[in-house]
């Protein structure tokens, strides 16, 4: 499978999701897979390459470029926006294909790390519970 391409519009939190906010760090839309860079404080795209990229604090709900504000989900239901292609019972996670983007824990390589975002419990929600394992997948 490939990474979710979600349409910005189209993503959506289900009630009683938690959300949260913070400032960008560089340009982000809504369905962006986020961290929280430690040197700056802000929200960055998450990618698989180190620990630190791959610790996921949640998935925007909006976008903004550098310095603007950035809601995002930490926890609870969420639409991607991506139509009705999720697997259910998947798990997806932080990509190590492209930065910010959600892949299927089967499309994780050897030598990036792992942070589960959730469980696809329809073809449209991802139910996002987050767990970044520090854990490189082994050659």
């Amino acid at each position: 499978m490939a990474d979710l391409a979600p349409t910005p519009a189209n993503v959506l939190k289900y009630s009683g999701s938690t959300a949260r906010a913070g400032t960008a760090g560089e340009t982000i839309v809504a369905g962006d897979v986020l961290y929280l860079d430690s040197t700056t404080s802000t929200l960055k795209l998450a990618l698989a390459d180190t620990a630190a990229h791959a610790a996921a604090v949640g998935i925007a709900l909006n976008g903004g470029a550098a310095g603007q504000p950035v809601t995002y989900l930490a926890a609870g239901g969420i639409n991607p926006g991506v139509g009705e292609t999720l697997v259910l019972g998947t798990c997806y996670c932080v990509s190590d294909n492209a930065a910010g983007k959600i892949a299927p824990i089967a499309d994780i390589s050897s030598e990036k790390y792992v942070t589960s975002l959730g469980f696809a419990t329809t073809t449209t929600r991802i139910e996002v519970d987050i767990n970044a394992t520090g854990v490189a997948v082994p050659t």
